[in-house]
């Protein structure tokens, strides 16, 4: 086949693929900017969850821990379509014993003051993805089962979470999230101090949101 016929053919099927690609319209880009974001401007939301967390490690050398309970309230305000701004509050407990020997010495409760950002790139129907972040103090506590007497520090609190809310109506949502919070410190006892005593955990939520 003679090299100027192929060269043509060539040509040819090129201008026909540039001319099929169209480009960006002003109203397609338009519609791109009106999806980008998660959430209405200028609105309350309040979360209710609830679930479990267990500790990210032993507690402490031959400290064991269970897995406990966790509650969560918040309250955040949206300031644009993707950027809320607020606060979180947290409670979760632990069983606390020690291996050798096998005694339960009690549970530690802490509550998570967390002042928290949080970002909504998109929306995927009804479903809202996110990903928060917050920073606060840790304040911790012990109750005894025995006479060996347990102080934990209060430590700084960080804490990372992803999840999603699932809109049933313009005021109701269900929501789920996963998180990490560090809560690392130390413990005074009537036996000395322990400088290793770290509660850091990770967080299963489940719940509802009101938006208003």
């Amino acid at each position: 086949m003679p090299y100027r016929f192929v060269r043509s053919w060539l040509l040819a099927l090129l201008v026909l693929g540039l001319g099929g690609l169209s480009m960006p319209t002003a109203s397609s880009a338009e519609e791109a900017k009106q999806q980008f974001g998660g959430i209405e401007a200028g609105k309350w939301v309040l979360g209710f969850r609830a679930g479990f967390t267990p500790l990210t490690q032993q507690l402490s050398n031959n400290f064991d821990t269970s897995i406990g309970p966790l509650v969560n309230v918040q309250g955040l305000y949206s300031f644009n379509t993707w950027f809320l701004a607020g606060l979180m509050v947290e409670w979760q407990r632990h069983g606390v014993s020690v291996e050798r020997p096998d005694v339960d010495l009690g549970h530690q409760d802490t509550v998570s003051v967390l002042p928290t950002i949080e970002l909504r790139p998109v929306k995927l129907g009804q479903f809202s993805p996110y990903v928060n972040m917050g920073f606060g103090v840790n304040v911790n506590s012990f109750g005894e089962d025995t006479a060996l007497r347990i102080s934990p520090s209060n430590t700084f609190a960080w804490r990372l979470g992803w999840g999603a809310d699932y809109r049933l109506n313009e005021r109701v949502a269900l929501n789920t999230e996963w998180a990490y919070k560090r809560n690392d410190g130390h413990a005074h006892t009537n036996a000395g101090r322990i400088d290793d005593w770290n509660a850091s955990s990770f967080g299963f939520l489940f719940g509802a949101k009101l938006y208003f």
